[in-house]
């Protein structure tokens, strides 16, 4: 059970579309703008992880043309945002839009993420703990996915909103805007080659 929460500390806090928008939710538009956001994040994660516990993300993926589909609509939203943030100037701007993304944003960014269903595919469907009951290791499996996932949204939502206070050269935040593209286009990269 411990390696399985250090592998889900360590397969939450590496940058991907989720956490990496939630930074910027934070530096655009605030903490409490940004609650929202990541409940739709946090719900649609918990979707995810249903979809792949029961099989439906298989049954989806195993059809050619929907993995297709559902690839390229993926790698073109992470390669738009990409785009977005690394264009975005020398102000720090991890997003850009005139309203602040809610709860359906939320849910919409992980239905389509590819990081997601590769987390939730490694973390059910491997470190076993209790192999004789399966029903009672994924939902210890999904409390301990929760009580990670959260604080550490959390916390990427509280680093976008004190980088927003923060007043950086900018050089540096130009350099943070390429970093956080590249970290996109590097998710892209992985999803496709898988």
């Amino acid at each position: 059970m411990i390696s399985f929460a250090l592998a889900v500390f360590f397969l939450l806090i590496t940058p991907g579309p989720g956490v990496l928008s939630t930074a910027g939710v934070g530096a655009a538009f605030g903490y409490r703008s940004g609650l929202g956001y990541v409940t739709g994040l946090c719900i649609g994660n918990f979707l995810v992880g249903l979809a792949v516990v029961t099989g439906l993300a298989a049954l989806i993926l195993s059809n050619p043309q929907m993995r297709i589909i559902l690839l390229f609509a993926s790698a073109a939203y992470l390669c738009y945002l990409a785009f977005r943030i690394a264009f975005s100037g020398n102000r720090l701007a991890f997003i850009e839009s005139k309203t602040a993304p809610g709860l359906v944003n939320g849910l919409m960014l992980q239905a389509i993420n590819p990081k997601a269903y590769a987390v939730n595919t490694a973390l059910f469907f491997g470190f076993a703990f209790m192999p004789g009951n399966f029903v009672f290791e994924t939902i210890v499996k999904f409390l301990i996915l929760n009580a990670i996932w959260i604080p550490i949204h959390l916390t990427w939502l509280g680093a976008g909103v004190m980088v927003q206070r923060l007043d950086l050269p900018d050089g540096v935040q130009f350099a943070i805007n390429i970093l956080m593209a590249l970290s996109m286009l590097a998710v892209v990269g992985l999803a496709l080659l898988a």
